[in-house]
């Protein structure tokens, strides 16, 4: 019965040669014959999708009329200051590029100019922010 034989039986008479090599061949790095074992992903880009899905948005939220007053005076004090280059931080709403909704932020800046064409703030960093996306400003 062959099945009862130990390795040593089995293989003793390979056991201690030396390993094979190609002469026409080189060896693999460890890093090429690792990889042969790396896991195999059947369905390429799923796993961003899922990440994308998963990635939570907001809603752009309306603004009330008196939120809506408070940000006219904040824009005509801004007006009146943009000589001095006044030190302003907004909380804005920064549309998502991929899905519906967005996100709120928070942004700290030297304010520029007024751009009334394209209905923006313009700092000193280049950051150009919508004035329809502006729900408040300090």
């Amino acid at each position: 019965m062959v099945d009862n034989l130990t390795a040593e039986e089995k293989y003793g008479d390979i056991i201690d040669l030396p390993c094979p090599t190609s002469q026409s061949h080189p060896r693999m790095t460890m890093i090429n014959r690792a990889a042969q074992f790396s896991p195999f992903a059947a369905l390429t880009g799923y796993d961003d999708e899922v990440e994308e899905k998963a990635r939570l948005t907001e809603e752009k939220r309306e603004l009330t009329e008196d939120e809506e007053d408070y940000l006219n005076k904040a824009m005509i004090s801004l007006r009146e200051k943009l000589g001095e280059r006044p030190q302003v931080t907004l909380i804005y709403f920064c549309p998502d590029e991929k899905k519906s909704g967005g996100k709120y932020l928070s942004f700290t800046g030297t304010l520029r100019h007024i751009d009334d064409s394209a209905k923006q703030l313009v700092f000193t960093s280049g950051e150009r922010i919508d004035i329809d996306n502006i729900r408040e400003i300090k």
